[in-house]
């Protein structure tokens, strides 16, 4: 069973879904058993190696469904490469899986110019999500974000030159094409994200530093890192399973900032995503992250963003064409949410949960979803799944399309409509 479950990751698709095929008959046969849980939970923002992730969409899956979620959802950064494999994993093992795609836009010439809005790096520049992509319509989409990834790796070989400036005269030599495009599935339509270019690097210093107090201390003493107690334990301990990917939070937290580039031409502008979603029948979706105290995942510092400014970003978002705001239960306080959640009830926003799940240090199961105030999650998680049958078969019967709008006196029913189309399909190629 455990060479099944490595070969999850093969570098051979066809590799990755037969070894789900054959896990699943194991299950069949009651010799792999589910998670025991005590309730329906939902998550439609996975990440895969795609973007990146510990997980092909084939293993997102399986952990997925032998975590006993519900329903899951495929959300790579600037990357629908790996959407049809993951259907075709929920197919297999007969789990609800829902589709989407995130990426960055430019708000230059909105009320949200030079603003911080979502982004820890870089102002006047949003997160955004396309969520519940018609099947027929992955080609358009792949096209429309095929040179958007052409100008990011461009940006990615700046940042390593300013990388090798830093820690040059440590030994330490990042090269884009050896070191960073092989942890990628740039090969297959995959993203670069700034993520691989710390991932390379990380390798690169566990290989120099060894696993320890040693590279703790390099991180503190000579590249000017600030690591917060919790992790600088993790990283001072030599038998940590985890290490790669804690010491790529670190780095993700307090390092970028040295070496970063800012975004421009890779970041479509804001009116070209909505129009992408409306031509597509996509859900057009404002991640929320909101104020950052202390960050659940480490790869995040104490920071402001957009919970000053609420009454400005629903009005503009909403005049922009967004649908949907997407939150993390886990990753917030509960006041925070019950102000978006507010928010999103007067400006009729359709609510997605998304919990970012792109290290094997955090669960498939948000347990936050056990709130009743997230009750509406579960059902919006089955709209989603509704509404790409729908659309996927006939644009015209796309959620929150012109004949939709017609249809449906407020969100609940449209909600309620597309909720009872998922729930009756769990496999819907």
């Amino acid at each position: 069973m455990k060479d099944l479950i490595e070969q999850l990751n093969d570098y051979d698709k066809n590799k990755r879904l037969s070894a789900v095929k054959r896990l699943y008959r194991l299950y069949e046969d009651g010799i792999i058993q589910k998670q025991p849980v005590d309730f329906e939970y939902v998550n439609n923002h996975i990440h895969t190696t795609y973007s990146f992730s510990p997980y092909s969409p084939s293993k997102a899956v399986w952990m997925a469904f032998i975590s006993s979620l519900s329903t899951v959802g495929i959300m790579d950064h600037d990357s629908v490469g790996g959407v049809n494999e993951f259907i075709e994993a929920g197919n297999i093992v007969n789990i609800a899986t829902t589709v989407g795609m995130e990426l960055r836009v430019d708000m230059s010439g909105t009320r949200l110019e030079g603003k911080r809005i979502n982004n820890p790096d870089q102002e006047g520049i949003a997160y955004v999500a396309m969520h519940g992509i018609p099947h027929g319509q992955l080609e358009k989409v792949s096209r429309f974000i095929k040179p958007y990834q052409h100008e990011r790796g461009n940006r990615n070989k700046l940042m390593v030159k300013n990388i090798n400036a830093l820690v040059g005269d440590y030994g330490i030599n990042l090269d884009y094409e050896k070191d960073v495009l092989p942890v990628s599935m740039f090969y297959d339509g995959g993203s670069v994200t700034e993520r691989h270019v710390l991932y390379a690097l990380s390798k690169k210093l566990m290989s120099r530093f060894g696993m320890g107090k040693n590279l703790a201390d390099f991180l503190k003493d000579c590249l000017r890192i600030q690591i917060i107690p919790g992790l600088e334990q993790l990283l001072s301990d030599d038998k940590n399973p985890y290490y790669d990917y804690d010491l790529l939070g670190v780095l993700k937290s307090d390092f970028v900032e040295k070496f970063y580039v800012p975004a421009d031409k890779e970041c479509p502008h804001v009116t070209e995503f909505i129009r992408l979603c409306e031509e597509t029948g996509s859900i057009a979706s404002y991640a929320y992250l909101g104020d950052v105290d202390v960050s659940v995942t480490g790869d995040k510092k104490k920071q402001k963003y957009e919970d000053d400014y609420l009454d400005l970003l629903f009005e503009e978002i909403t005049r922009l064409g967004f649908r949907a705001i997407t939150y993390a239960p886990s990753r917030n306080t509960k006041e925070q949410l019950l102000r978006i959640k507010e928010y999103c009830g007067k400006y009729s926003l359709f609510q997605i949960s998304g919990e970012d799940i792109n290290t094997p240090r955090q669960e498939f199961i948000c347990k936050a979803l056990k709130d009743d105030m997230f009750e509406n999650l579960k059902d919006a998680a089955w709209a989603l799944i509704g509404h790409e049958k729908a659309a996927s078969s006939d644009l015209d019967k796309a959620m929150f399309s012109p004949a939709s709008d017609a249809k449906f006196v407020d969100l609940n029913d449209r909600i309620g409509y597309y909720k009872s189309i998922g729930k009756n399909a769990l496999s819907y190629m």
